[in-house]
């Protein structure tokens, strides 16, 4: 062997051992992600062979650390994502701009996702929201929300296909916007889901991320179950069905406004099937509700579970949530459930619920100035059997779920579980200004509840 040769031999070995030392984040130079690049990986905490972990996910006292890591050039494509998009609206970018928004899909990334010293790998993160996350990065805030996916990107990494957290494919960190008391997300689903609606889970968590210059503590987050991932298999039994979440005029279902693009399909999409929530549409606008009621109550509730959905409604008007059907035409999923064929409400985004209205106030006990515009809370309510199901859900969700001696121990809890966590949050990554924010916030939801309570009595005559 020449020493030529010879040279060009060591230097290709110390070439290829120096590539191979550098673990995890080899890939970037060679574009592979190797098994020994992910030595965390076990089946019941990565693999999808497992049940959801709820257990160990949504635990209901404690506070989670989750931990992100996200490559600087990442991090900055998603920021650039949404200032190009607040540009072209006339949005504006961090600390000024007016307040409009508009609708469009955050660009997807990787990361590095830890929880308990383990490491999850190539976990697809985007921003979450609409209004919310507009006005928070207007604000100068980078507390946004974020939406997981962690196996987003299992067609460029073969290897992490079908990767799961405990069983779950997609999380969501939400950011507690306009709720200094920073509860309202986990507590308003928590009680949909005592009364016995289908709704998602959720926990409280404080997030750090890394996206370049250290981990930065970005604050109590609320870590919230995705309806199209596990919530309906997990509590309805199956996921088959179609599942809408609607968005726009055609969510208020009122005359001449459906329209099959602004009911968003969650699953199923191939199919573009929407003979369901057309038929509700046709149903509930049919003129036979003037000329023979009793066909016309016997036609919707072979396609909308009516029950549900008048549960839905008390529970949603007793705790005050204006933020959904009757004042916003948004957040909400219909899900239309295979074992009864019927079209079932699933409630979403709770952080505006507990509290009174706002862009024109919160709905009244009894409805009465819900008109036409909202036909599934105006003409349901307008037949005396459907009003009487919903007063006496009203009665029942402010007597065994939300009365204010189980509240308020709740509330001092959680109050307890959050406080240095709320203490620690750091300028620029919270809506705080100070302490008294989140002591001050925590006392209202005490006297609010206390307040609906009466309300609700006196409403109901007891």
């Amino acid at each position: 062997m020449t020493r030529t040769v010879f040279y060009i031999i060591t230097i290709f070995l110390i070439a290829l051992i120096s590539c191979r030392d550098e673990g995890p984040d080899s890939e970037n130079q060679t574009g592979v992600l190797e098994l020994e690049d992910i030595p965390d990986w076990s089946q019941a905490t990565h693999s999808n062979d497992v049940d959801p972990n709820y257990t160990n996910v949504f635990r209901q006292n404690e506070v989670l650390r989750i931990d992100i890591k996200i490559d600087p050039d990442n991090w900055m494509t998603m920021l650039d994502d949404l200032q190009s998009n607040l540009s072209s609206t006339g949005n504006g970018g961090p600390g000024g701009g007016p307040a409009g928004f508009s609708d469009f899909d955050p660009v997807w990334v990787t990361s590095s996702v830890f929880f308990e010293g383990l490491e999850w790998y190539k976990v697809g993160i985007r921003f979450k929201g609409n209004s919310s996350l507009h006005s928070t990065y207007r604000s100068g805030i980078y507390k946004l929300s974020f939406k997981l996916d962690f196996d987003q990107f299992e067609d460029e990494y073969p290897i992490i296909n079908n990767q799961r957290f405990y069983g779950f494919k997609q999380l969501n960190l939400k950011n507690n916007f306009e709720d200094a008391s920073m509860m309202r997300e986990k507590v308003g689903s928590d009680l949909f889901r005592s009364f016995r609606l289908v709704s998602s889970q959720a926990s409280f968590c404080e997030l750090y991320v890394d996206f370049g210059e250290g981990s930065q503590y970005f604050g109590v987050y609320t870590l919230v179950e995705e309806v199209d991932d596990t919530v309906l298999d997990s509590q309805l039994g199956s996921d088959s069905g179609n599942l809408y979440k609607p968005d726009g005029d055609a969510a208020s279902f009122a005359g001449g406004t459906f329209d099959e693009s602004e009911m968003e399909k969650k699953n199923n999409e191939e199919e573009a099937d929407y003979s369901d929530v057309q038929a509700l549409y046709d149903v509930i606008n049919s003129s036979i509700r003037n000329s023979d009621e009793e066909q016309w109550r016997q036609q919707l509730e072979s396609i909308f579970d009516v029950d549900v959905f008048l549960k839905w409604l008390a529970a949603n008007t007793a705790m005050q949530n204006w933020d959904t059907y009757g004042l916003m035409t948004h957040n909400y999923y219909l899900y239309n459930n295979p074992e009864n064929n019927l079209l079932t409400w699933i409630p979403w985004d709770n952080n505006e619920s507990l509290q009174d209205g706002k862009m024109g106030g919160a709905l009244s006990l009894s409805l009465n100035e819900v008109n036409q515009n909202w036909p599934l809370i105006r003409y349901l309510l307008d037949v005396p059997e459907y009003k009487q199901k919903y007063e006496k859900n009203l009665e029942s969700f402010v007597t065994t779920v939300f009365p204010s001696d189980q509240m308020v121990p709740l509330y001092e809890s959680y109050y307890n579980l959050l406080k240095n966590y709320a203490y620690a949050e750091e300028s620029g990554y919270s809506f705080l200004s100070g302490d008294s924010d989140f002591d001050r916030a925590v006392e209202e939801l005490m006297s609010h509840v206390q307040s609906r309570e009466q309300l609700v009595y006196n409403h109901l005559g007891l």
